[in-house]
């Protein structure tokens, strides 16, 4: 397990050589969760609660969903498809790692620096600009750290199966937006569920996406009480203990495709 580590410490250290993109990260990051600040503004005009949501509690959900909860899986598909490409993964095949694995540790590198250099500093700004309410009671202070993990791996699972598929396709281009669409649409990433029609948002919230961005805001927001959350916890849990074991399922496929094709 050592050699993971270095995994990290390497995608950590590769993102202090573009130190500009520090600033023009952040700046996107500021300009997307002011544009949702605006548009959640926008459609209040002017009344305080909708459907049992204050404004405060919506630009509390949209700095969440912004940056706290953004993952970046756009960055695990270029890796996995320039991999595939190149011909490169194959080199994973004469060492003792699993390339889920090595995935999943150089990508705790790049969050990492990407949490510290930019979400930090886009939180603190924009919760002195625009006001960011605090989590709504100790309980769910103390379950949320649990659910933005399990927002990350959640989304790192689902990252990496569409990631594998470029074993087939040869191509992660179209896995990209393909995955961004699906995110936008079934994550509550955008539009929270409790301002869906009831069929959707009953459909929607069953589904993993809803684990990425929804309920670690929802948890945070205290729109879950105690016995909801622990239970939303679980199938959470179990959501990712299914699509771990798709993952491992579909690496198994894909290395044999890499052997019997001679790498």
């Amino acid at each position: 397990m050592s050699a993971y580590p270095a995994f990290t410490h390497s995608a950590f250290q590769s993102r202090l050589a573009y130190r500009n993109q520090v600033w023009a990260n952040a700046f996107g990051d500021l300009v997307n969760v002011f544009a949702r600040i605006a548009i959640w503004s926008a459609a209040y005009a002017g009344m305080t609660v909708v459907d049992g949501v204050t404004l405060p509690e919506m630009v509390t959900y949209a700095v969440l969903v912004g940056t706290v909860l953004r993952w970046d899986h756009a960055r695990l598909l270029h890796e996995v498809g320039d991999a595939v490409r190149t011909g490169d993964v194959a080199v994973y095949l004469l060492k003792p790692l699993h390339y889920p694995f090595a995935i999943l540790a150089s990508h705790v590198g790049h969050y990492a620096f990407s949490f510290v250099t930019v979400t930090i500093p886009v939180v603190l700004i924009v919760g002195f600009t625009a006001g960011l309410m605090p989590p709504a009671s100790l309980f769910h202070a103390a379950l949320f750290p649990v659910f933005w993990l399990l927002s990350w791996l959640v989304m790192f699972c689902i990252a990496t199966l569409c990631g594998l598929l470029a074993f087939w396709l040869l191509t992660a281009f179209s896995l990209e937006w393909f995955l961004m669409g699906i995110m936008l649409l079934f994550s509550g990433a955008v539009v929270p569920m409790w301002f869906l029609p009831p069929a959707l948002a009953t459909l929607f919230s069953y589904l993993p996406f809803a684990w990425v961005h929804y309920y670690p805001a929802a948890v945070y927001l205290g729109k879950l009480d105690p016995t909801s959350t622990w239970l939303h916890l679980g199938m959470g849990l179990g959501w990712l203990a299914l699509l771990a074991a798709a993952v491992a399922w579909l690496w198994s496929r894909a290395r044999h495709r890499i052997i019997v094709q001679g790498g």
